[in-house]
């Protein structure tokens, strides 16, 4: 028996878009529509399933949640997606170019063996994007700023891979 098209009733009437928080996130635009207070960790963990941005705390000790927002380094665990409506947010998902290449930092960290345990990683190369966006050519005690938490003790590393990216983005700037 041949199948007749349905038409969908005449009585059906659009819903108007539901009001939500706005953001942008790697260069996406994004509604949140749920709870105003939904920390933004969780909103790109659980949500957007975005998990380089690591849970490590709760009162932004640690480091591993970095994100950058509107290009400052920012900790995800303490922002509430009803402080960030406008905003423009980049994880470390969001460094890579669009054509797959790596960010300097991302490629320092490899080429540096940065990476131990790996936990704490991502938000080391934000906070590593940020310093570099602040200060191109940072000293050691500019990198021992930085804040984050390693319990690996990946320390040396890191600085020698945020020393490399420097020179390879210094590089670019010529």
């Amino acid at each position: 028996m041949p199948q007749v098209p349905q038409t969908p009733p005449a009585e059906i009437v659009p819903q108007p878009v539901r009001a939500g928080i706005d953001v942008t996130i790697n260069g996406k635009h994004f509604r949140h529509t749920g709870d105003p207070g939904l920390p933004l960790l969780w909103y790109l963990r659980d949500v957007l399933r975005l998990t380089g941005c690591k849970y490590g705390c709760d009162d932004a000790s640690c480091g591993a949640c970095s994100v950058l927002v509107d290009g400052k380094l920012k900790r995800a665990c303490t922002l509430s997606m009803q402080d960030l409506a406008g905003n423009d947010i980049i994880t470390i998902e969001g460094l890579a170019g669009s054509d797959g290449s790596l960010h300097p930092v991302q490629q320092a960290w490899i080429d540096e063996d940065a990476i131990l345990c790996g936990y704490c990683q991502s938000g080391q190369i934000m906070a590593a994007v940020a310093l570099l966006a602040r200060k191109p050519k940072p000293s050691d005690a500019d990198i021992d700023t930085i804040g984050n938490l390693c319990r690996c003790g990946s320390y040396p590393r890191i600085r020698r891979a945020i020393h490399r990216a420097a020179d390879t983005l210094k590089g670019k700037a010529k």
